[in-house]
């Protein structure tokens, strides 16, 4: 099917726009908003869909607003946060005439402040996320850069040991201060597990069908 020479036309004078180098700092701040919207719902529907349906309880509708909730949520502050995040990158490069690395830095910070500050579960668990990120990623920085000294054997196996040990001694004695979601997880897995009460519960369900 023929385009329209006035579609045409706009779709030339919009790709004539897009390659305009002054409106590309404005533009990467549409783009990102974008990308941000589009990876925030990729991620957090499938994420909520299982919990959701695992874990909570109500009627199909409750669950379902809530995993729409979710998604929008996540999807909209990661939308945000990029917004922010860059438009700050390209202000500061602008008022100091160039780049530099603390630019990166308070622009995140400002826009973390903004956009994921509020203590919410969907902020709690992309903050923790991010946070066993960080955390690798200084150890590995502070390796290259000479400040730690590289061990001679591999530490993971003592990480593991450390972490699995920390949360379930934290699960056992300290549960409320484990994030609600991660509850939900253990206590399937560690507490569910000791009850049953016959060959449904122990290997079909996970608990005892309600009686008719």
């Amino acid at each position: 099917m023929a385009v329209p020479p006035q579609l045409r036309a706009l779709l030339h004078a919009v790709n004539e726009l897009l390659r305009k180098r002054r409106y590309h700092a404005a533009l990467a701040m549409l783009k990102g908003f974008r990308n941000g919207a589009v990876y925030g719902a990729k991620i957090r529907a499938p994420h909520a869909l299982v919990m959701t349906f695992l874990f909570r309880s109500g009627s199909l509708q409750e669950k379902l607003r809530a995993i729409l909730q979710a998604t929008y949520t996540h999807s909209r502050n990661l939308a945000c946060f990029v917004f922010t995040y860059k438009g700050l990158c390209a202000l500061q490069a602008h008022v100091q005439g160039e780049t530099y690395q603390v630019h990166s830095f308070l622009a995140a910070f400002i826009g973390g402040l903004l956009v994921f500050g509020e203590n919410n579960n969907i902020n709690s668990q992309i903050n923790m996320y991010l946070l066993s990120r960080l955390l690798f990623a200084l150890c590995r920085l502070g390796v290259e850069k000479g400040y730690i000294p590289e061990p001679r054997w591999d530490p993971f196996p003592l990480f593991t040991g450390l972490v699995w040990g920390l949360v379930l001694w934290l699960f056992e004695y300290h549960r409320p201060t484990l994030q609600p979601s991660l509850q939900s997880s253990m206590t399937y897995l560690y507490q569910d597990s000791n009850v049953w009460h016959d060959i449904s519960d122990f290997l079909l369900y996970n608990k005892s069908l309600p009686s008719k």
